[in-house]
């Protein structure tokens, strides 16, 4: 991996922190990255502290200090409330902003949710409600998000929607005045269509007329319920480019897309409202609320706004995540891009095709190649009978025909029980479901569905015989992967892990990174394999959707249930 340019990342992180660090990277983005932290002396609470390398902002991202500045006001005058993350403090050095967070124990949301399934209705509606019920709140101290999209959706550890990242926001009303936005920010596929078709005879990311923000968050709450029913966007970018925003407006929202067709007419007719073009008649936030369906009863909302039924709500989100190995992987439009330029999307952190997009703290993709340095899922880390300390015990199952690949149901009784406790092996049953053994002790969400990423599966082939397949399924994807000599697979060998680093342009023509990580782990003394799919950046969705093409591609050596 090449080292990490100067004044990025790897700058030494502030030493007089009025807290302790107890974890590696849990998130990152071009010039911030996120860790764990505690206060000194304790072991609780735990929170999530926000580095952000101002040297690489101000340069490379064309941040301003004014702009993290007023991220860290906006966030602390939102206060608390259930479905925002709570801003605890900040501070900084010559080289770093820090801001200290809640830490959203949950993980991502749109990280459990299968890509091009989506939700089943009542799950759906829950968090919309939530997410509806944190816009409203923004909206009432006068602050818009400008940024609505699965990768800014957390979770806490009882299943609450948790809105992060402030970068974007702005004030929206002041002392009772409305002021109009010009700032051309967001994300292509949630951004609302008049920031984008407005005119900039000045700078590409300043319009001449300005938008009402939170009228823009409506749409982009209305993109991200769509996604939440079907698991996918309505279209790559809301111009004329998008064959299937053009077809929208065309036919006045009645289109013949088939993933507009799995929805029910009382969802369509909201997402419409939500979705007008013209914003002086798209549905507001109270219209949003009074409408049939946001209306409706659900047993996962309690009167109080909260996660009703935690571990029922869990168990019934992991049955749902499930990869079917007797279908092809996707290279469709709504899969990888395969264009000259999916390697460009780099050159700015918020390019599209059609829209010149202004960088926040977290933006698409990183800049900074900066080594691997993700924090461990705790399974792995510390388990009575899995170890992390023994690297370069081989795996038991050497063999290496691709055949070989024993169910669980081979493997000795106890590490069968030790498997059939991680919720990341369920996805590769081909019977929906969750065992109740796994379910029957939890007591909240996290019990049965963890912070860590699904994206993973574990293999008892040698690293060795995995790296050359793994690299062979990402050229089949169209993914750019480096390449590998056969002295670097050896010393991967050796040392029991390695990092393949995948930077490509996802199917909606966005930004998406991160690491194919290949680690050992020990059940009962014997050697495994576990593959992570570690995102630096990128749609929590699309992400999934490339773990799974990449499941499909070698699925004869992951490991599954009987």
């Amino acid at each position: 991996m090449a080292p990490a340019p100067p004044g990025s990342q790897i700058a030494p992180l502030p030493s007089n922190l009025p807290f302790r660090l107890v974890s590696k990277t849990i998130g990152q983005g071009a010039y911030a990255s996120v860790r764990k932290a505690v206060p000194h002396n304790a072991p609780k609470p735990v929170i999530a502290i926000k580095f952000i390398n101002k040297d690489h902002a101000f340069k490379q991202g064309r941040l301003t200090p004014k702009q993290i500045k007023m991220e860290i006001l906006l966030h602390q005058h939102l206060g608390k409330h259930l479905n925002i993350i709570h801003c605890l403090g900040s501070g900084e050095d010559a080289l770093w902003t820090w801001i200290a967070m809640e830490l959203a124990e949950g993980g991502d949301l749109f990280d459990k949710i299968e890509a091009d399934e989506g939700v089943g209705e009542d799950i759906a509606h829950f968090y919309f409600s939530q997410l509806i019920s944190a816009v409203g709140y923004m909206h009432s101290k006068g602050v818009a998000h400008r940024d609505i999209k699965p990768e800014n959706v957390l979770l806490s550890a009882e299943g609450d929607l948790k809105l992060s990242d402030f970068g974007l926001a702005a004030l929206f009303k002041k002392d009772g005045q409305l002021r109009l936005c010009n700032t051309v920010c967001g994300s292509p596929p949630y951004i609302a269509p008049e920031i984008v078709s407005g005119r900039r005879s000045k700078r590409a990311d300043v319009l001449d007329v300005g938008y009402a923000a939170n009228i823009c968050d409506v749409w982009s709450c209305g993109v991200v319920l769509f996604v939440l029913l079907v698991g996918n966007t309505p279209w790559d970018e809301p111009t004329m480019r998008s064959e299937e925003f053009k077809e929208y407006v065309q036919t006045g929202g009645h289109t013949s897309d088939e993933l507009w067709q799995q929805l029910p007419s009382e969802i369509v007719s909201l997402l419409r409202g939500m979705l007008k073009i013209d914003p002086a008649t798209r549905f507001t936030l109270d219209e949003v609320r009074t409408h049939p369906w946001f209306t409706r009863k659900n047993a996962y909302l309690s009167s109080s706004g909260r996660n009703a039924n935690p571990v029922g709500l869990a168990t019934q989100m992991l049955s749902q995540l499930r990869i079917d190995f007797s279908r092809p992987p996707t290279q469709s439009q709504r899969g990888f891009s395969q264009e000259e330029d999916a390697m460009d999307i780099d050159s700015d952190p918020r390019r599209s095709s059609a829209i010149n997009l202004l960088s926040s703290t977290q933006p698409e993709t990183p800049v900074a190649e900066t080594p691997f340095d993700w924090e461990r899922p705790p399974r792995l880390a510390s388990h009575d009978g899995i170890s992390a300390s023994q690297p370069n015990q081989q795996p038991v199952y050497r063999t290496q025909t691709i055949a070989s690949t024993p169910l669980m149901s081979q493997l000795p009784s106890s590490t069968q029980d030790m498997l059939s406790q991680d919720p990341s092996m369920t996805q590769f049953s081909q019977t929906p479901g969750v065992p109740l053994t796994f379910t029957q002790a939890a007591r909240k969400f996290a019990d049965v569905l963890p912070s860590y990423s699904m994206a993973r599966f574990i293999s008892p082939h040698a690293l060795s015989f995995l790296i050359p397949l793994l690299l062979e399924a990402l050229h089949r994807l169209g993914v750019p992967a480096p390449p590998f000599t056969e002295q670097q697979i050896e010393e991967a060998e050796m040392t029991g892990s390695v990092s393949i680093r995948v930077k490509m342009a996802d199917g909606r023509r966005q930004g998406l990174n991160g690491h194919v990580v290949i680690e050992k782990a020990v059940y009962d003394g014997v050697g495994y394999n576990e593959v992570r799919f570690v995102k630096a950046s990128g749609d929590p969705l699309e992400w999934r959707r490339f773990f799974k093409n990449v499941v499909l591609c070698v699925g004869d050596v992951v490991l599954r249930p009987s």
